[in-house]
């Protein structure tokens, strides 16, 4: 971005699509992406699904960006390309930029009969992989597209392995973050522990990939030496009465709080003594780097882009994925050692600051779509 603050881009109108309206990190992330977009001389109009729970529409809106809404109500629909198509056209669209799968197919396919570039953002899962029919259709969009882009460099991997690409068709843009963290928080009066009460905090949707099971395994491993160890979990989903449940076999019923959504994230990383993403599969998540931001010391599964946001450890504890014993013990060593916390505290704000600021991420989506549309006022 320029000093002003306009992009070099100015006056372009970029479409944004994806499948779903939820609070998810893809979601969140293109919230971002829209709204820095939107303040740089951009203006949006963001496709969603109709008839889903809206949280994202209404950041989009808030942040002045149009919304219009799809049906989707068959695997292969030519009416839902037509009809994005027309909505290009009719909002006079410059460049289009889909999100995950579903909508990295429609949207290169609408694309292409509005005659105007597409660019693909993969975040992280590869639920595409397991069926040829899809990794075909992804390779398929791709070729229609100017760009595509992983959000870490595994994934890029995964992404060249799958579709049969070369990896100089995948552009790998950390996802990035607008944070302002918090000196004080009211989470720990409203959970009403002690000062002698420690609290360990994630943030993620409650599905089975992100590990919760894991984590309250490990606390349970803790127990003996940190008896006042509270775990808190920032999300919704379908486990929330299982890892209820689990908690209660395990003896942790009164230390483990599920917070449901929470719109202040700020303020929950600020209550935390530690950090703790224990993920089985990820790309490179806004919740690890929203506590990077906020200084917190980190103990994170090696997944995904995690260990180079971590710089190979030098910036957070690293753990094997799922494995109780080896996470227990990086928590352990945190807790014990304040000193140690405090200094993996500082040393992931300033490579968040470095390397993961929400302007850095912008600027090279940015030049991005600056080749794209060049190239599409200069074919030769």
């Amino acid at each position: 971005m320029r000093r002003n603050g306009a992009l070099p881009i100015r006056g372009a109108r970029v479409a944004h699509l994806i499948e779903t309206d939820g609070p998810g990190g893809a979601e969140r992330m293109l919230a971002q992406l829209a709204g820095e977009l939107q303040a740089g001389g951009c203006p949006g109009v963001a496709f969603l699904p109709a008839g889903q729970e809206g949280w994202l529409s209404r950041e989009l809106a808030a942040a002045g960006i149009v919304v219009e809404y799809f049906q989707l109500d068959r695997p292969l629909s030519p009416k839902l390309a037509a009809s994005l198509a027309a909505g290009f056209r009719r909002h006079r669209i410059d460049l289009a930029h889909s999100h995950e799968f579903t909508m990295a197919f429609y949207g290169a396919w609408a694309a292409r009969r509005a005659r105007v570039p597409h660019v693909i953002t993969m975040h992280g899962a590869r639920y595409y992989a397991g069926r040829l029919r899809r990794r075909v259709a992804l390779r398929a969009a791709a070729g229609l597209s100017g760009g595509v882009v992983a959000v870490s460099q595994v994934l890029a991997g995964q992404l060249c392995r799958d579709l049969w690409m070369r990896p100089t068709r995948i552009t790998t843009i950390p996802n990035g973050v607008r944070f302002d963290p918090l000196a004080e928080s009211t989470v720990r009066s409203e959970l009403a522990l002690s000062p002698e009460d420690h609290l360990v905090v994630t943030v993620g949707n409650l599905y089975p990939v992100k590990g919760h099971r894991v984590l309250l395994d490990a606390a349970a491993l803790l127990s003996s030496q940190h008896p006042n160890l509270h775990v808190a979990v920032a999300g919704r989903g379908e486990l929330a009465a299982a890892l209820a449940e689990q908690a209660r076999e395990l003896g942790l019923a009164g230390r483990l709080h599920l917070l449901g959504l929470r719109t202040d994230v700020a303020n929950v990383l600020a209550a935390a003594d530690v950090f703790v993403l224990p993920s089985l599969s990820e790309g490179l998540p806004l919740a690890l780097l929203e506590a990077m931001c906020a200084a917190r010391p980190i103990v994170a599964s090696a997944v995904g882009e995690v260990p180079v946001a971590l710089a190979a450890g030098a910036a957070g504890l690293l753990v094997e994925p799922g494995n109780a014993t080896a996470l227990a013990a990086a928590l352990h060593r945190v807790l014990a050692n304040r000193f140690e916390a405090q200094l993996l505290g500082k040393s992931a704000q300033a490579r968040a600051a470095a390397e993961y600021g929400i302007a850095r991420m912008v600027t090279r989506y940015a030049a991005l779509y600056e080749r794209l549309l060049c190239r599409r006022r200069d074919p030769l």
